[in-house]
């Protein structure tokens, strides 16, 4: 009787979350909305539709417009704008006391490590390992070759480090990524980890391996397209992987995976940026946003909105969560799974998603600030009403729409609700406040 009293006893604890999950987030770069098969892509991507069948579709999920200003909200919790980073951007891009998510993870026993592309600062000085990673590997810089690992033609072309050391590799930039991922899940032991994966696929310029292009479904026609088709199904092949080693290390069941993109699909040419000739397909990327309006650069949906899964097998129902969430929120979350308390007011922008994700909490209405490169543009969403500002020729134009009745953004309600586009604009001015409060001085 006294054992069946204190199984009774244990049962909730037994179902509790664990104190420290591990975390392993995965960011593909420049993947469009549409580009994935569960959105409606027409490249395979069986291993991540089966993550968003499994897990929590997260269908509001925003980002920066462009890669190191998402790649800065990830790691601060806090908008870019903050920091005064809105471009891709080679120079550091943090101060260096900043509370960064590796740092607040180690101090609370975390081991973590970055595989793939860092784009906060672009000098090995200015590296992954002098922001809290323990290992680093790929591209300190942006979106390289996927053969020759090279940056742009400049300062920065010589890029492909481990551990801040630049080193000469041979293979597809993808399988390089995934192979150091992979590796370095399976020598974890009993501590919690972090992992970042933020590969370069789909960022041009794309070139994929034979095997990869002899896969393609026959309904993609032109040299480009297909190779863009096989960039996306290896990124899949990528994500699945790491999965799998997760589960053959035993490791996947106290494992959140987070996967998304950094910003909206792109339609640049190919080969039009100054990168080292390497013979790459030419014309411009096919990337879908579609049905969003916008593509990588803007403040719409189809620039800022990514697609993006939360997976924990018996954590997180499966589902999908609509309410409006930010890259700025998964510091503060995972910041609270694994127990971290700040020392000081680290003036989070992002919130805690993990009582509306697991809990069934109902979220309250909020603010997504967004900001371009430049500050040329805008956009603040408080519940189904965003608000975007263009600036052009010293002029501000404002523009309204409403995300439940119009999600493509087709038709503009600014001269109709004059008052609510001041409400909105009114609201973005104070919420702008705190722009460019921490931008790092060398």
């Amino acid at each position: 009787m006294k054992w069946i009293v204190l199984l009774l006893l244990l049962c909730p604890l037994l179902n509790a979350a664990p104190s420290k999950p591990s975390i392993v987030f995965i960011i593909a770069d420049d993947l469009g909305w549409a580009d994935v098969a569960f959105h409606g892509g027409n490249a395979p991507t069986p291993h991540l539709d089966q993550l968003a069948k499994e897990g929590v579709e997260l269908t509001h999920h925003y980002v920066a417009p462009v890669c190191s200003p998402t790649r800065t909200g990830l790691m601060t919790g806090r908008c870019w704008s903050r920091f005064g980073v809105t471009t891709p951007q080679n120079n550091r891009a943090l101060p260096w006391d900043t509370v960064t998510l590796p740092r607040a993870l180690k101090s609370v026993g975390y081991e973590t490590c970055i595989t793939g592309k860092w784009h906060l600062g672009s000098k090995p000085e200015w590296g992954p390992n002098h922001f809290g990673f323990d290992h680093s590997y790929g591209s300190l810089a942006g979106g390289v070759g996927p053969w020759d690992h090279r940056y742009k033609t400049g300062p920065f072309s010589e890029t492909w480090h481990r551990n801040e050391k630049l080193i000469t590799e041979t293979g597809h930039v993808t399988d390089l990524i995934t192979k150091e991922a992979c590796a370095w899940l399976t020598q974890r032991k009993d501590a919690p980890f972090f992992l970042y994966v933020p590969f370069t696929a789909v960022h041009l310029p794309v070139k994929e391996p034979q095997e990869w292009l002899t896969k393609v479904p026959a309904s993609f026609a032109g040299n480009l397209p297909r190779h863009y088709a096989a960039c996306i199904m290896h990124l899949d092949d990528a994500v699945g992987k790491i999965v799998s080693t997760l589960e053959k290390t035993g490791q996947r069941e106290n494992t959140l995976v987070i996967f998304t993109s950094d910003n909206g699909g792109s339609n640049a040419e190919n080969n039009g940026q100054t990168y080292p000739a390497d013979d790459y397909p030419t014309g411009p990327l096919p990337a879908s946003n579609q049905p969003l309006h916008g593509q990588k650069g803007s403040v719409y949906e189809g620039g800022t909105r990514a697609p993006c899964i939360a997976s924990w097998p018996g954590r997180l129902k499966a589902g999908q969560h609509d309410a409006p969430v930010q890259i700025i929120d998964w510091m503060p979350t995972f910041c609270t799974l694994a127990g971290f308390k700040a020392e000081t007011d680290l003036k989070w922008d992002g919130v805690n998603l993990w009582p509306q994700l697991a809990e069934d909490v109902k979220p309250p209405v909020r603010s997504i600030y967004t900001v371009a490169p430049g500050f040329k543009s805008r956009s603040f969403r408080v519940g189904d009403l965003k608000l975007v500002l263009q600036t052009k020729n010293n002029a501000e134009k404002a523009e309204l729409y409403d995300l439940a009745s119009d999600p493509n953004e087709s038709k503009d309600l600014a001269t109709q609700l004059p008052a609510k586009v001041a409400e909105l604009q009114a609201a973005l001015a104070v919420y702008a406040k705190a722009d460019k409060d921490a931008v790092a001085n060398d």
